[in-house]
């Protein structure tokens, strides 16, 4: 698998199980409605999970923008490769909003608030205040890249230094403690975006598909979500290059 399709795989996975667990939790008559934030905060974590270790040996599982641009600006990868990989990132975030839709079409029908609608595609304020919003995605998203820069890969085998020996598959889950720590701490907010796939390809399929009753899709919010997190990204590389 290339990269470019592990990235589309991976984020894809990513929105598919992330904001289905939102859509779980908010549309009306489900069989998770009203589980509350705990619920959604690890069943985010889980989605990370998944989608790392479903695409971690084929492209590094960024699935995300600002891990993307945040690598490269670590000098960890290069710059050629950073549209790329944006790319698909937003792709697979598209194909996954699709999926939610498609799997929830009928609680859709059933809720009456569009905001409760809006929240299963992209992130809504708690409180709108653009300039605390943006800070809530720039130090969320500074948490994660930063975090990610210090991860160990796998061991050397003793006796033979051209084996590795990790943990396979659960290689890929502190990433996703990582984003159930951040969600759970500083989620609060914003709903925690700190990826721009994750909020502004959906916000997209949210304006694009006919979703009944679906109201804004609130355009004048969504660069918060995309700003914040790269800027966030960018910080941690800086601060992880100087003192490394």
């Amino acid at each position: 698998m290339s990269p470019f399709t592990a990235e589309i795989i991976g984020t894809f996975l990513l929105i598919l199980l992330g904001n289905g667990v939102v859509a779980n939790v908010v549309l009306h008559q489900t069989k998770g409605h009203q589980s509350g934030w705990i619920v959604i905060t690890f069943g985010w974590a889980m989605a990370v999970f998944v989608a790392v270790f479903v695409a971690q040996d084929f492209s590094g599982a960024h699935i995300n923008p600002a891990v993307t641009v945040g690598l490269a600006a670590a000098g960890k990868f290069p710059w050629l490769s950073v549209g790329p990989y944006i790319l698909a990132q937003m792709i697979g975030g598209a194909l996954g909003a699709v999926a939610v839709w498609l799997t929830y079409a009928q609680h859709y029908r059933e809720t009456k608030d569009p905001v409760l609608k809006l929240a299963t595609f992209c992130t809504v304020p708690q409180i709108r205040s653009n300039g605390h919003n943006l800070f809530s995605e720039i130090i969320g998203t500074f948490v994660l890249m930063f975090a990610v820069l210090f991860l160990s890969g796998p061991n050397i085998a003793a006796g033979d230094p051209s084996r590795p020996v990790g943990l396979g598959s659960l290689g890929a889950l502190p990433v996703g403690l990582l984003v159930l720590a951040i969600g759970l701490s500083l989620g609060g907010t914003t709903g925690y975006a700190i990826n721009p796939a994750r909020d502004l390809a959906p916000r997209a399929m949210h304006a694009l598909l006919p979703v009944s009753g679906k109201g804004a899709s609130h355009w004048d919010y969504a660069w918060v979500p995309v700003v914040g997190p790269v800027a966030g990204g960018v910080l941690a590389a800086l601060l992880f290059w100087a003192i490394s």
